[in-house]
């Protein structure tokens, strides 16, 4: 298994880049989050890879962040979902982003995805809601949201504050609060700031 690359940028069409590794050239695809963040062409960089093989090919996805491949891993094991489709996700969504959706289990912001129909979405969040936020959640800093806290989460969303007030103030709240006191609390934070 090919776990990381570390090389000289040589091309960029995404989403392929071809990556110079001592003299081995490797084609690699990558998210366009990762794309987006590429040095450019004669400039060094350092890839966390998955290497998929099947029968007629062998394939390598490189990666920003270990955090971004593991989200990429936990996407493959999807009855359904391939590495295109998981590409797709993310590149339209950060893994922070993806791991709010599925704590909110917010079919929207997958649906936004081309390639993403509402089935799908569904179906991903369903799958990903007991591995992802354990696994990611924690990487990158969101806490996964038990029943009582995503209750006020969505009570604070249908109030009309934006994803990042509301995901701060239900940060803030203590453990083993009731919804009703939550909710109430969170308010008074969202007020003070």
């Amino acid at each position: 298994m090919i776990g990381r690359l570390t090389g000289i940028l040589v091309e960029k069409n995404p989403p392929q880049i071809l990556l110079d590794v001592q003299g081995v050239a490797y084609e690699v695809d990558v998210p366009m989050s990762t794309f987006y963040n590429l040095p450019g062409t004669g400039e060094r960089v350092a890839l966390y890879t998955h290497l998929l093989v099947r029968e007629d090919a062998q394939l390598l996805y490189g990666f920003g962040s270990e955090s971004e491949r593991r989200a990429f891993r936990q996407l493959l094991k999807i009855s359904g979902v391939g590495a295109r489709t998981a590409l797709s996700v993310l590149s339209g969504l950060s893994v922070a982003e993806l791991a709010q959706a599925v704590t909110l289990q917010d079919t929207g912001r997958l649906t936004k995805i081309p390639g993403i129909g509402k089935k799908t979405a569904e179906r991903l969040l369903l799958e990903l809601k007991d591995k992802l936020g354990a696994d990611l959640s924690t990487a990158v800093g969101v806490n996964r949201a038990p029943a009582v806290t995503a209750d006020v989460l969505h009570a604070l969303l249908a109030l009309g504050y934006s994803d990042k007030e509301a995901v701060a103030a239900v940060k803030q709240l203590p453990d083993g609060v009731a919804v009703g006191d939550g909710i109430r609390q969170a308010l008074k934070l969202l007020a003070k700031s």
